[in-house]
């Protein structure tokens, strides 16, 4: 295939490449030197039918899911996060150019950003630098209004499950048993525990919360729907709580479903945008990683192999929470299998997990990078000897990188025979990333691997739960308390045991401790909790600290970002 980025485009880019090498800009400057080309020119180069493009302006549109046929499946993973980055969507992006590049018929499948950390700590995620998708104030935004309507839908069950009970409580659910909770897309640790219902004449007051909508049963069950009457269904199979003999009362019994497949009919189709180079990326679905199961839909992992020969998509945070959740949960239950893994690492990141400071990564430093080189080193062994997946390692370059901190974690990777790669995807975009685009062609056109599962669909919750822990994590056990034992007994004897497990849990470590970086080894998750998502079809099981309501930090980023008269946005990264 030849002309997937025009000859113009290449031109422009090359010369953004140049200018930032004398100029630093910021991604909203980089992006505004760029026009969208019409997305019925980007669904064109995918072969879409123009009958199955719904635009939503000139830039972005909604397309129909025809079919699915099995493309080569290509996904990017990370280690564990840390405040250095590691820019995990720009090395798919920038990936993804790169493949387009060589001629490739490629589509990038990856999740919407969600407002609570645009507005936050964390920023946009969009990309970066000359690996962007636009238009990207859009996409971090409102965009097509999918995560609005994740929020109504759950407000929605909660106002019907509020009613129900002041009209009378014919289900007899039982006020302190609602397992049900609202949704926000903000950062707002105020609404984490909340009362209801204050002041006479408003219903029976109860305590109830909010949890952050990424982290919403319905984003999940959005990201793991084949269709909208299989959402419907799963909208019924929602257990909103105990009724007060301790029966499971669903929404179904609220009669909810079709009001809030309603809200729903749009959100379910994916979203079609675009690269700055003009490679065809669909957007769809944004569950964390840490407290859900942290990747795009399946509707839209499926169509962009529906139409594309190669599709690259990302699993969220660290490969111990993403690619596990891809793998145990997402393909499980979609039928998928990658073709290979590439897991993404900064020498800065390292340098974190071995000791370093912030102030001080600039600086070579190889005594803290080989004391964090066993995290990457984790994460590899995961994929090729868990998950059963071909992997390569992508050192996300940054200037301040040294040869011998390169040649460093070239050499760890060695050791297992993964080949490491040096891109420079947010200076130079695809161009940045061609080595990389040849190391994964050469994996996906070997023999599929079959991909390997951590547990069986029936070991118990609590073995389930444990060979995560032992397998992926490397811990040497798990501590449930005395709470989440009752929880799990329940479960169980519900006929729900069977489910995929969620381990909810920080991003930062291996372990359930943000402060144990590295490899750490001989330590215990304790899990706090354990909830039905009997909709979505999982078990979630809480460990340590982890909130599913985010809080602001000390200074958000929405502090730093301004509009002018003009209408131009600045500080939105």
């Amino acid at each position: 295939m030849t002309g997937f980025i025009s000859k113009e485009k290449q031109l422009q880019l090359k010369n953004t490449a140049e200018a930032l090498k004398q100029n630093y800009m910021d991604d909203i400057t980089i992006a505004q030197r760029f026009a969208c080309e019409p997305i019925e020119q980007i669904a064109d180069k995918l072969g879409i039918d123009r009958k199955d493009v719904e635009p939503y302006g000139k830039n972005k549109a909604k397309i129909a899911a025809n079919g699915y046929k099995d493309s080569k499946l290509v996904l990017v993973t990370a280690i564990n996060p840390t405040p250095a980055g590691e820019g995990k969507t720009t090395t798919s992006i920038g990936l993804a150019d790169a493949l387009a590049l060589k001629g490739t018929k490629v589509c990038a499948a990856l999740r919407e950003p969600s407002l609570g950390p645009v507005f936050g700590l964390k920023g946009g995620a969009t990309g970066g630098g000359l690996s962007q998708i636009i238009p990207m104030e859009d996409i971090n935004l409102h965009f097509t209004g999918d995560m609005h309507a994740i929020t109504a839908a759950t407000n929605l069950l909660s106002a019907l499950i509020d009613n129900h009970i002041y009209q009378g409580n014919k289900l007899n659910l039982d006020k302190d048993r609602i397992l049900w909770r609202r949704a926000m897309d903000t950062n707002d640790r105020a609404l984490r525990s909340i009362e209801v219902a204050c002041g006479e004449g408003n219903g029976t007051r109860r305590t109830d919360g909010f949890n952050i909508t990424a982290a919403s049963e319905i984003m999940a069950m959005l990201c793991l729907a084949k269709d909208l009457n299989g959402l419907k269904e799963r909208f019924g199979n929602i257990a909103v709580g105990f009724d007060k003999s301790g029966r499971l009362v669903y929404a179904r019994e609220l009669e909810a479903q079709d009001a809030m497949a309603i809200l729903m009919q749009e959100a379910i189709k994916p979203n079609l945008v675009q690269t700055l180079a003009g490679t065809p990326v669909i957007v769809h679905g944004g569950p964390f990683a840490n407290i859900a199961h942290g990747c795009n839909s399946i509707i839209a992992t499926k169509t962009a192999m529906r139409y594309a020969d190669v599709v690259v998509t990302e699993a969220g945070f660290g490969a111990d929470l993403g690619a596990e959740k891809f793998i145990d949960v997402k393909c499980r239950i979609g039928g998928l299998n990658p073709d290979a893994v590439v897991i993404v690492a900064t020498a800065r990141a390292l340098k974190m997990h071995g000791g370093a400071l912030k102030q001080d990564l600039a600086k070579e430093d190889l005594t803290s990078l080989q004391a964090g080189l066993p995290n990457l080193e984790k994460h590899i062994e995961n994929v090729l000897n868990k998950f059963n997946l071909p992997c390569v390692v992508a050192i996300n370059k940054f200037t301040t990188d040294t040869a011998k901190e390169i040649e460093l974690i070239k050499q760890a990777c060695k050791k297992y025979n993964v080949k490491a790669t040096e891109t420079e995807v947010w200076a130079k975009g695809g161009f940045g990333a061609e080595e990389l685009a040849d190391d994964v062609l050469n994996l996906i056109n070997q023999p599929r691997r079959k991909v390997k599962f951590i547990y069986r669909d029936d070991d118990s919750i609590a073995v389930k739960t444990e060979k995560i822990c032992k397998e992926i994590y490397g811990g040497k056990g798990v501590e449930f308390s005395p709470q989440a034992q009752e929880q799990i007994k329940d479960i169980e004897s519900l006929g729900y045991g069977k489910l995929p497990v969620v381990i909810a849990k920080t991003q930062y470590s291996l372990s359930d401790d943000a402060t144990k970086l590295a490899r750490p080894t001989d330590f215990t998750v304790k899990i706090r909790e354990v909830q039905l998502r009997s909709g979505s079809g999982f078990i979630v099981a809480v460990a340590g600290n982890i909130m599913l309501m985010p809080g602001l930090p000390q200074v958000p980023a929405a502090n730093n970002m301004k509009i002018s008269e003009e209408g131009v946005i600045s500080g939105l990264f």
